[in-house]
């Protein structure tokens, strides 16, 4: 087999894997346009700034549950919040969303339509564990949000 053109050269499967075992996830850092508005879209979903970084220009919020993100505010407006991972023809490398799990995704489903939130996809079932539905932020950034599920039936998606 031939390596694809510019593909990165990683050791070959005998050598040692990373000796520092990975414990948990810590965060997600989602670029922002607009300090303001990403920050009252993101407290509505529920989250709440608990630590500000002026020297990266980001903070850091932190849901009632514990999960942690970090908004980064030095992004540059698209026109109609156009994410170039996901909108653009030509496919670029990098993080395309974070996902969340939540306890009640009808509940979350219902609250999204009164607040005016548009769900861009779903909810609907994907592989046997979870059933997902996507929204985006104001400047088109793209969150899953997933109910884990027990059913282990074959996945329909």
């Amino acid at each position: 087999m031939t390596p694809k053109p510019n593909a990165p050269a990683f050791p070959p499967v005998a050598a040692p894997a990373n000796p520092a075992r990975i414990m948990s996830y810590d965060h997600v850092g989602i670029r922002v346009s607009n300090r303001d508005l990403a920050l009252r879209f993101y407290e509505r979903l529920g989250f709440a700034e608990s630590v500000v970084f002026p020297d990266y220009e980001a903070n850091e919020m932190v849901s009632a549950g514990g999960v942690r993100i970090n908004l980064i505010f030095n992004a540059t407006t698209r026109p109609d919040a156009r994410n170039v991972l996901l909108d653009e023809p030509i496919k670029l490398p990098g993080v395309t969303h974070p996902a969340f799990i939540v306890d009640d995704l009808a509940a979350l489903e219902d609250w999204l339509v009164q607040e005016g939130i548009r769900i861009t996809e779903g909810p609907h079932r994907i592989g046997p564990r979870r059933i997902a539905l996507f929204i985006r932020d104001p400047d088109g950034n793209v969150l899953e949000f997933n109910q884990l599920v027990q059913d282990t039936r074959e996945a329909d998606a």
